[in-house]
């Protein structure tokens, strides 16, 4: 299955080096190392939309929750990268880490990118430049606009991590401080990573009351960047909201026939993950983490908190999205002492503590010390079946690629991080029947490497990287759940990246023959020697 949509067919692959020679009938040549795979399906490796692994693949660059279900890609940056970053930022970086220590050596996105190549790694790694990091880099955690010179600034970096290998611009709206940006600050980063070629993909400003508005704002970007655009992990979030997807697909699809090009990713659980910041009012982070924290410790603040999570208004709260505390499960704790809770619901703690939902959720964050990662289950099941149906949505994880060993145990993940490609590919593909297998290949493979403006990544043919997976599509299948969620995926038998086994009949190699996949604007600059226009933007 070539990853093109096209029939499946028999065939051999050849390989020499990091790229396939040769696709066909290859008769009796032989190949000094071989993977058999017979009665199995041989595609493109696959492309992971929205990796949250910045960090998780510092720690084990194995990545091997992603890769035993066929990732070859992992692709950062929803808002947040890891870079360009100044002293401070490097120093707030360094201050946050918890059982996770590493050294912040890089400072900008190229940079960091560069250090994972170099220390090895097993997947592919890429990064769009965060529209949230470029912000905070010029005008720290302040609720306010830009400048016209700190603005221009901000342009001028989007531009650098273009150069660099970026892939275009990621925002995250409904998180401070990325929520206090206006859309007209948005719309000139995006011009910017436009110009040399990146496109903009974004965690909307709202996903639940005001979708079909936040679909407006991301289209109104295309139309002004004529670039691609793109909604992060596509959702209708909270009941209210399940009736306005079928609006919001079609002024998706509206946008589309008038020419633009937008789409959106998806993963496929109706369960989200976040933090318990996005259950408060953004003013409350202003300033910063920090500064957060001290504005919960003030008494009539608290009070003010408390009242406003239980009376969201004109501002995005997935826990009024859940639309109770049931529907809040709690994944992961820095503190030790807080541990014992992880894996229960916002409810079950509130009655232990004898308190109120509110009051607990801001507690934690207290004790903790942290934003506190959370599961809201907030998601019709129909609704995420009816967007694995559209042929222009592609699948992300957006999630840690993690392994049930070491610290990654002492967290409760959602189970998306070891299992949503399987999901995908083993309960809607084959079990339910949504789309052909072919079609579904083409959708983590080839669909993300246009979008992404990616070359010679996503396809089998002659001349393409050689990114490889091999399955058996009637074993795949997660098995990763909320009570049990550090579960391999089944099914994959060989994973190939840049022409090296990482996972050979079902076991990990050891290799690391991941690398930086730049984007659109380093080739250009590579191959005009430096000479591209500077845009006004």
């Amino acid at each position: 299955i070539d990853g093109t949509g096209a029939p499946a067919r028999r065939a051999d692959v050849a390989v020499a080096g990091d790229r396939i020679v040769a696709l066909g009938d290859l008769g009796d040549a032989r190949g000094r190392t071989e993977l058999d795979a017979t009665g199995l399906v041989v595609a493109p490796g696959f492309i992971n939309s929205l990796s949250w692994a910045t960090e998780s693949i510092i720690e084990d660059p194995r990545a091997e929750s992603d890769i035993r279900q066929g990732v070859t890609l992992e692709v950062f940056g929803e808002g947040w990268s890891m870079g360009p970053l100044n002293p401070a930022m490097k120093h707030e970086l360094r201050g946050r880490q918890g059982d996770r220590r590493y050294p912040v050596d890089w400072n900008s996105l190229g940079e960091y990118l560069e250090f994972l190549e170099k220390r090895g790694v097993a997947t592919n790694v890429a990064s769009l430049v965060g529209a949230t990091t470029v912000r905070v880099h010029e005008l720290g955690h302040a609720r306010r606009a830009p400048t016209m010179r700190e603005l221009a600034r901000m342009q001028g970096l989007v531009r650098a991590a273009m150069r660099e290998g970026a892939l275009g611009l990621g925002s995250a709206l409904i998180y401070a401080p990325a929520a206090f940006a206006a859309p007209e600050e948005l719309r000139a980063l995006a011009c910017a990573a436009a110009e040399y070629g990146g496109g903009y993909f974004s965690h909307l400003r709202s996903e639940s009351g005001a979708l079909l508005e936040a679909i407006d704002e991301l289209v109104a970007v295309a139309r002004t960047t004529r670039a691609r655009a793109e909604v992060f992990h596509l959702k209708a979030a909270g009941r209210d909201a399940w009736p306005l997807l079928g609006e919001a697909i079609r002024r998706l699809e509206s946008a589309q026939a008038e020419g633009l090009d937008v789409g959106a990713n998806m993963y496929p659980y109706v369960a989200a993950a976040s933090g318990l910041d996005a259950a408060m009012p953004p003013w409350t982070q202003e300033g910063g983490h920090r500064e957060w924290l001290l504005r919960l410790r003030d008494p009539e603040i608290r009070a003010r908190v408390i009242a406003e999570i239980d009376a969201p208004g004109g501002w995005e709260s997935l826990y009024a999205a859940a639309g109770a505390a049931t529907s809040v499960r709690l994944l992961g704790f820095r503190n030790p002492d807080l541990q014992h809770l992880t894996g229960l619901t916002l409810d079950e703690v509130a009655r232990r503590r004898g308190c109120s939902p509110a009051a607990a959720m801001v507690d934690l964050v207290l004790e903790d010390e942290s934003r506190v990662n959370a599961a809201y289950f907030m998601m019709s099941e129909d609704n995420v079946r009816r967007q694995i149906a559209l042929p222009w949505v592609t699948l992300c994880s957006d999630e840690e690629a993690l392994a049930p060993r070491g610290g990654f145990l002492r967290q409760a993940p959602h189970p998306r991080a070891y299992g949503a490609f399987a999901r995908f590919l083993g309960h809607y593909v084959r079990d339910l029947g949504l789309v052909s297998l072919e079609e579904a290949v083409r959708r983590l493979t080839s669909l993300p490497a246009r979008n992404f403006r990616l070359r010679d990544r996503g396809e089998l043919r002659s001349g393409a990287y050689a990114d490889l997976v091999v399955f058996d599509p009637d074993r795949v299948a997660d098995l990763a759940t909320f009570d049990h969620p550090h579960r391999f995926a089944t099914g994959m038998q060989h994973v190939v990246v840049n022409g090296q086994p990482v996972l050979r009949d079902g076991r990990m190699t050891g290799a690391r023959p991941g690398r930086f996949v730049r984007g659109p604007g380093w080739w250009a600059d590579a191959e005009s020697g430096g000479a591209l226009p500077q845009a006004a933007g």
